[in-house]
């Protein structure tokens, strides 16, 4: 896997310049410590200029991130696909006083890549990442044990505990 390094945000857009690469769960820590186990994704990010004028980042991320399952808490498969276009602002003021839903962020001459690239993909990932149907023994879980629950249900009843 490779460091993505950094670019000069402005003069990429004005260049038009291209970058791409991959990255493994190593070089995208705010991935990791969100509970992300395991990620490899292609990048690509493009300068552009947008359709009010403006110099933009087109960022591209496609691979697969394991998440843990909310429910078993097995790794789940979340396929990662995306492309978005980032307006370059020229202060934080210009983003928080915006007044549309165009996408920006803070132009500087030492953008990380990585950085952007894992911005875009923690906003893709689902809150509470789930298999569509998880096995009945996942996690680990010994399939003879009682739930926790029923010996409280049965002591409840009168008919559990250790009298």
């Amino acid at each position: 896997m490779s460091r993505a390094g950094t670019i000069d945000g402005p003069q990429f857009a004005r260049d038009r310049g291209t970058i791409s690469g991959t990255l493994g769960i190593d070089a995208l820590p705010r991935l990791a410590a969100s509970g992300c186990e395991a990620a490899t994704l292609r990048y690509q990010m493009h300068g552009a200029v947008n359709a009010a004028g403006r110099p933009s980042l087109v960022v591209e991320a496609a691979g697969v991130a394991m998440l843990a399952c909310q429910r078993c808490l097995d790794a789940v498969e979340f396929p990662v696909e995306l492309s978005v276009e980032l307006e370059l602002a020229a202060s934080e003021r210009e983003i928080v006083e915006a007044d549309d839903d165009v996408d920006r962020v803070l132009a500087t001459n030492a953008m990380d890549v990585a950085a952007l690239v894992e911005d875009e993909v923690l906003l893709v990932l689902p809150m509470a990442p789930m298999h569509e149907r998880c096995e009945p023994d996942a996690g680990g879980r010994d399939a003879n044990r009682a739930a926790p629950f029923a010996a409280l249900a049965g002591l409840r009843k009168g008919t559990g505990g250790d009298d």
